[in-house]
């Protein structure tokens, strides 16, 4: 998936799925949101003796949300995820409301959460589309972007080595999240970025997922790039009773994900003429980029400057 939501190679991608620990994205990009980084967290007893992976919590001990929230997604600790649950909600069945609250508000319509490491449970769920649209709004949070970058790391004592080897494996590597159930198998969420142009890709149930993600990242920035598509847009068109003869139209940038050799036609419609007075950033017009004869975007035409009333322009009338 391209960082604007294009879709440039998917194969079951709306299925729903058991998703494994890649569930922790969702969890810590919501830790992260809602509490302080250096809050401190005690851990639990009941925290310590959950099943499968962990940063391996010490009872009684206090860690910062920071430490945890490494464990989480360095260590894929499902120790660390209750901790950061039960912090950040009060519960942990208070934050897995939290968590499908933010689902809907992301509008990721097959995705589902019963708990926030991602154990298999009935009710818990998600695609591949809807993990990519999550990861792309995880990395948009500079502090998740940090983290699931980072190789490796220290707490308590304790050094992790982050599982997701593609940081050492892909060039351009981000970060990303594995997951895995003996039900789920092999996932894998991960963002890769060259020459400025950033990719999510996501696979389920893969047990060659180290490979295929390498691969479908070289097919992918062989063969795509992301283009302003409105550069060098710019245009004028006469005004009426205005302190200027013309006002510059021009547009916001628009990047899109597009392949190198398609064929850009551009498309405009805006006003043969205006009156005054006119604001900058105020709508003139839209424009359409189309790639290969199909429609790749629309954007707002604005006006680039200000153009005010001329005084000859007012008048008044008397009765």
């Amino acid at each position: 998936m391209g960082w604007g939501g294009e879709v440039i190679y998917a194969k079951r991608a709306q299925e729903r799925a058991l998703i494994a620990s890649t569930t922790k994205i969702m969890t810590a990009l919501l830790a992260i949101e809602n509490g302080g980084l250096d809050d401190e967290v005690t851990a639990r007893p009941e925290f310590c003796a959950v099943e499968g992976s962990t940063m391996y919590l010490v009872p009684g001990e206090r860690y910062t949300v920071r430490e945890l929230l490494q464990g989480l997604l360095l260590a894929s600790g499902n120790d660390a995820a209750l901790a950061l649950a039960e912090h950040t909600a009060g519960s942990v069945d208070a934050f897995v409301l939290r968590m499908n609250e933010k689902v809907r508000r992301l509008g990721l319509r097959d995705t589902h959460f019963a708990n926030p490491h991602g154990l298999d449970a009935e009710g818990h769920y998600s695609t591949a589309e809807d993990l990519a649209r999550l990861m792309a709004c995880c990395m948009q949070n500079a502090c998740f972007a940090e983290l699931v970058r980072l190789k490796g790391s220290t707490v308590h004592g304790l050094t992790y080595a982050n599982h997701n080897k593609l940081l050492l494996l892909c060039e351009g590597c981000l970060g990303g999240k594995t997951g895995y159930t003996e039900a789920a198998g092999r996932c894998l969420v991960s963002c890769c970025e060259r020459d400025g142009t950033r990719l999510i890709c996501v696979t389920l149930d893969d047990p060659q997922d180290w490979t295929d993600h390498q691969r479908l990242y070289d097919w992918a920035f062989a063969a795509y790039e992301e283009r302003d598509v409105t550069e060098g847009l710019d245009c004028r068109v006469p005004v009426i009773a205005g302190n200027a003869d013309l006002v510059r139209i021009t547009s916001e940038p628009q990047r899109v994900l597009l392949r190198k050799d398609a064929v850009i036609r551009v498309e405009a419609e805006l006003p043969r003429f205006t009156f005054a007075p006119l604001h900058a950033g105020e709508r003139a017009g839209v424009v359409r980029i189309f790639a290969d004869e199909a429609l790749a975007c629309e954007a707002k035409l604005i006006y680039g400057e200000s153009v005010d009333e001329t005084r000859r322009a007012r008048f008044s009338w008397r009765m």
